[in-house]
């Protein structure tokens, strides 16, 4: 077969390797895809959001399936156009990408189809949110109600960061995650948990849970990012509460954006805090995580494109993981998540032992690879126990990287890896 890459990012080169193992694919190609990806499938110089290049592209390759990794494309429709030139693919339609499109479509659909989640209100004007926030104080979760990167996001722990963050995200024109409108959260207690899902109408089938890392700096210092390190499985979650969460989260999520009439095919991702009252979602994402992605995939035993073809024919795909774990590390450049550098020429970047490396931002040139993103790489790694896979992970980083123009946080896993064990 024939499969398309849609994107450009760590998520998307995790993808490509994860199919350039199965037997059935024949030739991966990849719009636009970067430094690594470039290694293992045909880049096709399309940005992602062209979406009349990229179906005109899968109509002239002979495409048999096209696979999306981040969630502009589909907020913009990618899978209405493929389905009406008659292209297969595995994604949400604009539709049901929604779920991640707007935090607002998404709370009220999570408060009509009591799925548990944070307190909350939507405001579209600075001064009636003001006297909100006011009236309830501080903790409280700021969040612009469209696509931000990652960024539209503020954990304000006073009144004065909340109002501030109303005034970015709803009225300052300069910048880019300014929002029509917002939504303002109660802030939960407790350990964050992602949840990641195939699903196709209303068959949901979840993959290991994972735990990933927002803030920039080490003990979950700076300010928000799109994630700077990831593990799998979390073993602080025990059966029970991750089966209540595909029961009450994931299921529910698929049944009622089924009776919403738009039935959701794709990556299902459920972002969670563990609470004393429960699980409650943070956030609904359309698509796979990223870097959950990148300590997830590596653990599955399955073929992926064969079980994404058994998802679309409503079929079980058996899942099967290996009884490790797996932990990343995110490489970003110096400024991440504000102004950074590109074009920073990279150091050999073979993973020996049992590192994974995977591509993020970066750009192949003729004088080798270079950085091209605020992510750049992902260090990675798997072992029998959390802290074997942990130090392998840092182990590459600290032989590889030995320079100022980069960093990374230091302590992904550490909590967890304390009380380790084996899977």
């Amino acid at each position: 077969m024939k499969v398309l890459l849609v994107g450009r990012g760590g998520r998307e080169h995790s993808i490509a390797m994860k199919l350039y193992e199965s037997g059935q694919v024949n030739q991966i190609y990849a719009a636009p895809g970067n430094g690594g990806i470039s290694d293992i499938a045909v880049c096709a110089d399309i940005d992602e959001m062209n979406i009349d290049g990229l179906a005109a592209f899968a109509v002239e390759k002979a495409i048999d399936l096209t696979i999306v990794g981040p969630e502009n494309p589909l907020v913009a429709g990618i899978t209405n156009k493929f389905h009406e030139a008659g292209l297969k693919i595995f994604a949400p339609t604009k539709q049901a990408a929604m779920l991640e499109g707007s935090k607002r479509y998404a709370k009220d659909f999570m408060q009509k189809y009591d799925i548990p989640t944070a307190a909350y209100a939507s405001f579209t004007r600075a001064v009636d949110a003001k006297a909100y926030i006011n009236k309830i104080g501080a903790p409280v979760v700021v969040k612009a109600d469209g696509l931000a990167g990652g960024k539209g996001v503020v954990v304000a722990h006073t009144i004065v960061e909340a109002c501030l963050a109303v005034d970015r995200f709803l009225t300052d024109s300069g910048s880019p995650q300014t929002q029509p409108s917002i939504v303002i959260e109660e802030c939960l207690e407790g350990r964050e948990l992602s949840l990641m899902a195939f699903v196709h109408e209303n068959n949901v089938f979840p993959m290991l849970p994972a735990r990933d890392y927002k803030r920039a700096f080490d003990h979950d210092q700076g300010p928000n990012t799109g994630g700077m390190g990831a593990y799998a499985p979390v073993e602080d979650v025990s059966s029970e509460s991750l089966d209540e969460i595909i029961e009450t989260v994931l299921q529910k999520a698929a049944d009622g954006i089924m009776r919403e009439g738009c039935p959701f095919t794709g990556i299902l991702y459920a972002g969670l805090m563990m609470t004393e009252e429960g699980p409650k979602v943070i956030e609904f994402n359309a698509r796979f995580g990223d870097p959950e992605t990148e300590v997830v995939l590596p653990l599955l035993k399955n073929d992926l494109l064969q079980v994404l073809l058994d998802v679309l024919d409503g079929k079980d795909p058996q899942l099967s993981w290996e009884p490790k774990h797996c932990a990343g590390v995110v490489l970003a450049s110096a400024g991440y998540p504000e102004a950074y550098e590109k074009g920073i020429l990279l150091p050999d970047l073979t993973p020996e032992d049992r590192a994974i490396v995977v591509h993020a931002g970066t750009r192949k040139t003729a004088d080798g690879i270079v950085s091209d993103g605020g992510r750049v790489l992902l260090a990675g790694s798997k072992g029998d126990t959390l802290t074997q896979a942990i130090s392998g992970a840092y182990g590459w980083l600290k032989r590889h990287i030995q320079t100022d123009r980069f960093f990374y946080r230091g302590d992904i896993g550490s909590t967890a890896a304390k009380a380790d064990s084996p899977v």
